[in-house]
């Protein structure tokens, strides 16, 4: 399958890391058999799923390889400054990739592979105190070595571990340790927390919509499309990337319109952490947002508005990285409806959140407000779960 891009998005550099073909798109049928119950319910509701843990042939598929394609370009010309406590202007060829995360981090495992694919070192840094994760493990010694950190050291990358300090300035803790690799004369490539900070962290799931759109096509006919995509809010870009392909998008093709208005590709982005406070993570994606609307060529402040961001945080839990009782049932109603695995961070708390507005109503109530004048016996909503992978965390969390 081809993906065609307007011209501005399809001149960005962009290294491939995913398979060739698309992260394929599934029906979730028992699933949604079993939240809807009632076939002859007006609008009929269709599950889908877009398996990003199958995108790569790299270790650990995920959310984070679409995001490092448009950054591996950058790494090999080393055209950005390299982190906190660098210095612009020309700089020796990267040797060291260097990225945080949380002691689980499905991005740091994913930075580790494209090291080893690209030749370069990597040093990933483990924050203890992010999240509760390590501090609510029935097994704390299992949590620091089992999962991702243990599938890291196999690729050969040096793990750190640090102890958080809320009075620490994230900058503090890292300009040493680059300080440290350029002493001994490493040139290192700073790579922040989910890539997401990045300046081109946003343009993978960008591709990504165009990617979806010709999915649907294929799946729903001519003129099918998916009406609400829901997916982890963690670091923002993912989400913010979603909305702004899919605001080019709506350029691009031709808009269906009821009653004067643009039916869109909703994304309800699902946050997965209460540290912040939901106001906080909508500025952050509409930034995220707007940075990459500008990159594929649309007017950030004009095409990309407050209120195409949409964020729930009613699903985060006690902390990041905690699994509570509700994400431990959603892990099990995943794998014995539809043989599918969920991880135990994100994807549990947004099919938690996909469930939530099925059964409470939420989503038919908002998509009759969108399309109050079709007739009823047309009526149909498909919804597409956007799986970013990270079951590779699943064997660290010894209760479940």
């Amino acid at each position: 399958m081809s993906i065609s891009l307007p011209e501005t998005f399809a001149k960005l550099p962009r290294y491939p890391l995913l398979y060739p073909h698309p992260s394929p798109i599934h029906p979730l049928p028992t699933l949604t058999k079993h939240l809807t119950p009632n076939p002859r319910s007006n609008p009929v509701i269709s599950l889908f799923a877009k398996r990003e843990d199958h995108s790569s042939p790299l270790a650990c598929a995920g959310n984070k390889y679409r995001k490092l394609e448009y950054i591996v370009p950058d790494i090999l010309t080393n055209s950005s400054p390299n982190g906190p406590g660098s210095t612009t202007g020309p700089t020796p060829t990267t040797t060291t990739l260097v990225t945080e995360g949380a002691i689980q981090s499905n991005h740091t495992v994913q930075v580790a592979s494209v090291a080893r694919q690209l030749g370069l070192e990597a040093i990933i840094i483990l924050h203890k105190a992010t999240g509760g994760g390590l501090t609510a493990s029935t097994d704390p010694t299992a949590f620091l070595r089992t999962g991702n950190v243990q599938i890291a050291r196999l690729l050969g990358a040096e793990v750190r571990m640090l102890e958080d300090s809320s009075t620490v300035d994230s900058d503090d803790r890292i300009t040493p340790i680059l300080e440290e690799l350029r002493a001994r004369g490493s040139v290192p490539y700073w790579i922040p927390s989910g890539a997401s900070l990045h300046p081109l962290g946003g343009l993978g799931y960008a591709r990504a919509a165009f990617e979806i759109a010709a999915q649907e096509e294929e799946l729903l006919g001519e003129d099918g499309r998916f009406d609400y995509v829901f997916v982890a809010c963690g670091s923002g870009s993912t989400v913010g990337g979603l909305i702004a392909g899919f605001k080019l998008l709506q350029k691009v093709e031709a808009p269906t319109r009821l009653d004067g208005r643009v039916v869109r590709r909703k994304v309800i982005g699902i946050l997965t952490s209460p540290t912040k406070p939901r106001e906080f993570h909508e500025g952050r994606v509409l930034g995220f947002a707007r940075r990459a609307a500008r990159l594929i060529g649309l007017d950030p402040e004009r095409d990309v508005t407050p209120d195409d961001v949409c964020l729930d945080d009613r699903f985060v839990g006690t902390a990041y990285g905690v699994l509570d009782s509700e994400s431990k049932h959603m892990l099990a109603l995943m794998a014995q409806h539809e043989g599918v695995i969920v991880d135990p961070v994100y994807t549990a708390k947004v099919m938690r959140g996909v469930v939530h507005w099925l059964q409470e109503g939420e989503l038919i109530k908002d998509w009759r407000q969108q399309h109050f004048n079709i007739s009823s016996s047309q009526s149909r909503v498909n919804v597409l779960f956007i799986h970013t992978g990270g079951q590779t965390a699943l064997s660290a969390y010894a209760d479940i």
